[in-house]
């Protein structure tokens, strides 16, 4: 698992323990663990995330993601929760939550 070689403790139910040791490495590590290969869209879900949660102590909901980045993650054809949490395979938020780095993430509904 993850944890065992990167020095970065994740919780009983896969979330990392500390926010701040988060880094890029382990998010491309926890992506492929899990099968997807973060892309450009990945990582502006990634980013809006983390800064999200860092100034409001919490996840934002798929709404707020996708008024500020709809655009950007579907440039052809309107951002759809559904498509938003496609990017991020079968788990969506949470997935998605976890490779940010979030703590125990609960995602909030649109």
């Amino acid at each position: 698992m993850l944890n065992q070689n990167t020095g970065l403790e994740l919780n009983s139910k896969g979330y990392l323990n500390n926010f701040d040791t988060w880094n890029e490495d382990f998010a491309i590590r926890l992506a492929k663990e899990q099968g997807l290969d973060l892309t450009g869209r990945h990582w502006l879900v990634i980013n809006f995330l983390r800064d999200y949660h860092s100034e409001y102590d919490m996840a934002p909901g798929s709404r707020e993601i996708i008024q500020k980045l709809g655009k950007q993650i579907s440039p052809d054809a309107p951002c759809t929760k559904k498509y938003l949490e496609g990017l991020f395979g079968q788990d969506g938020c949470e997935l998605a939550c976890k490779i940010a780095g979030l703590p125990n993430c609960h995602c909030r509904g649109a």
